[in-house]
């Protein structure tokens, strides 16, 4: 019997064609970001990656940035995040080694050039942005703007309070007194014995990094008692100017929620936040989505654990990242406050859910406790315009826009930060956006099918 196979030969000279260009399709996303790239260095735009390299030749041989962004741009795009993981691919992945034109940057080379270029990685959405403004995804009519809580790279069990903080310092000085009480008992009060053990050398790291997160919860302490004070002279000018005592109850120092502050020990810039599934240590990354294209508009990453102290830095954000603000804006009802609302102006029209969304949209919902209604003119006025048929339609896109954007993301592989430091994480956050809005320039330029 003679089978009919094509042929198999492990030893033949080649296995790829000779030239790299051969290796990937031309609609290819490892092949557009290449071109995408290649762009933004002829345009300039890639100049703040080269500022901490020589210029007048001098000095061991570098890596070409413009490489470097593809790399990581690609790894991004395709879900390989750990530099470890890309430092893999650039040996066994065709596209990453097509990207990297056979170089083989090792991945502490590749997290070195992440972290020492965070400002210029974050940069990249707004050129990332123009082209997409270029090729007519960006209206800025309806955008939907939302946040997504995300764990960063520390565990929620390394927070302390101060008093905890505290505690371990005391514990860490009896243990050193200890030791030294015992060295002294071994070797004499005069005598050194040894060098300075290793566990203690870590100790003293540690009590460093400690003292370091009890001066990160000086500032949201003062912040309490600065409140406090202000709202006691408040009521103070306000008694001296009617001659009458104040109505309502004296303001009280929240000692408790003094007490409630925490710090983590291996992020302090990081903060415990509620998620969908309880809590997590990390960031608030905001996002606001064109709704006819489901590209980010505008994006950035804060500390703050709700989303109504964002609404106005978003819209502003927008002018400065997108050139102007959108026609109209739709948040949920964690945007909500009668200074949200007041920002409403002749440029940007504003759908903040004043109840929830279920109600909004007419759906039941068991979970939906009675509360009592705001009273103050803005609520009055949103309410009515959300319950209208046209505002419950714009309304209902958030689902579609902002929402399917994080669901993307999570799908590529955001489950959590990988750096440390709001600056780090903030251009990892940046990076995420960029990504994505390059998935979906690619998409309707290139390949419009989905992967």
């Amino acid at each position: 019997m003679s089978f009919n196979f094509l042929p198999y030969d492990q030893s033949q000279m080649l296995l790829m064609p000779p030239s790299l260009e051969e290796w990937v399709g031309t609609e290819s996303l490892a092949r557009f970001i290449s071109d995408v790239v290649d762009e933004l260095d002829a345009r300039g735009q890639l100049q703040g990656f080269y500022a901490k390299y020589r210029s007048d030749g001098w000095g061991r041989a570098a890596y070409p940035p413009r490489m470097m962004v593809k790399v990581l741009l690609y790894g991004c795009a395709v879900g390989v995040r750990s530099t470890r993981k890309v430092d893999q691919a650039l040996e066994h992945d065709v596209c990453f080694r097509y990207l990297a034109g056979n170089l083989r940057p090792d991945f502490r080379t590749l997290a070195s050039f992440r972290a020492e270029h965070a400002e210029a990685m974050d940069g990249l959405f707004v050129h990332v942005l123009q082209l997409c403004r270029e090729a007519g995804l960006v209206k800025l009519g309806q955008v939907a703007l939302d946040g997504r809580r995300v764990a960063g790279n520390a565990a929620l069990e390394r927070s302390r309070t101060k008093a905890g903080l505290q505690a371990i310092v005391r514990k860490m000085f009896e243990e050193i007194d200890a030791t030294d009480t015992a060295e002294d008992a071994l070797y004499g009060k005069d005598k050194r014995g040894d060098e300075l053990p290793e566990e203690l050398r870590t100790r003293e790291g540690r009590l460093k990094a400690i003292r370091s997160a009890l001066d990160q919860l000086k500032k949201p302490e003062e912040e309490i008692r600065a409140a406090y004070e202000e709202k006691v002279e408040a009521r103070r000018r306000l008694e001296e100017k009617t001659g009458k005592p104040a109505k309502g109850r004296k303001p009280k120092l929240k000692e408790d929620q003094i007490k409630r502050l925490r710090v983590n020990l291996t992020d302090p810039d990081s903060r415990m936040m509620k998620a969908r599934k309880g809590f997590v240590q990390g960031y608030n990354g905001q996002a606001m989505v064109d709704c006819s294209s489901q590209v980010i508009v505008a994006q950035d990453l804060r500390q703050d654990a709700v989303d109504w102290a964002l609404a106005a830095p978003m819209l502003k954000q927008c002018e400065l990242q997108a050139g102007a603000r959108p026609k109209a804006c739709i948040m949920d009802g964690g945007y909500w406050s009668e200074a949200n609302a007041a920002l409403e102006d002749q440029r940007t029209k504003l759908y903040i859910a004043v109840g929830s969304s279920a109600e909004i949209e007419g759906r039941p919902d068991s979970r939906i406790r009675k509360r009592r209604l705001r009273k103050g003119a803005h609520a009055v006025k949103m309410r009515k315009r959300l319950k209208t048929e046209t505002g419950r339609a714009i309304y209902k896109q958030r689902g579609s826009t902002v929402e399917a954007v994080f669901g993307q993301m999570y799908e590529r592989g955001l489950n959590r930060y990988l750096m440390r430091g709001l600056n780090q994480v903030r251009a990892e956050w940046s990076l995420w956006c960029t990504t994505h809005n390059l998935l979906k320039l690619w998409r309707a330029v290139i390949a419009p099918q989905p992967i």
